[in-house]
């Protein structure tokens, strides 16, 4: 096969772009290897990213203290292949095409170190499927 498929694109959006959907980008980036291209948004983005989010990610060897919360456009919608909402109740603009989920996620937000780990732990399996679902074997 001399002809590359184009590397698939995955979107997540929370309203506050900090804690869920960062951990999922998180995820999808270190599990993926490369061969999905990650993006993450919210329609009220945080100032910064949950400290509670990033310490948990850190448990589980993946650094995700330089990610910033970035607002939610319509052109990372469109550009997307799969949009993911973090059960959230974040509305996204519909295009034809692309495939959307809702995953149903408590939200980490002022939550403890062990309220957040079960939360990431289901993240990552849910992230696992999703790659499954790309035909992508994860890295690690």
């Amino acid at each position: 096969m001399t002809e590359t498929e184009p590397t698939p694109t995955a979107l997540f959006v929370c309203v506050h772009n900090a804690g869920r959907s960062q951990m999922a980008a998180g995820f999808l980036r270190e599990l993926s290897g490369g061969a999905v291209e990650v993006r993450s948004a919210g329609s009220m983005p945080a100032e910064q990213i949950n400290p509670t989010a990033v310490a948990a990610m850190q448990e589980v060897g993946i650094d995700i203290t330089a990610e910033v919360p970035k607002v939610l456009t319509t052109d990372a919608v469109r550009d997307s292949d799969v949009v993911i909402t973090m059960g959230c109740g974040d509305a996204c603009p519909v295009f034809p095409g692309k495939r959307y989920e809702d995953w149903e996620l408590d939200d980490p937000a002022g939550q403890g170190i062990d309220a957040v780990r079960p939360i990431r732990d289901d993240i990552e399996q849910r992230i696992r499927g999703l790659l499954d679902s790309l035909g992508i074997q994860p890295v690690r």
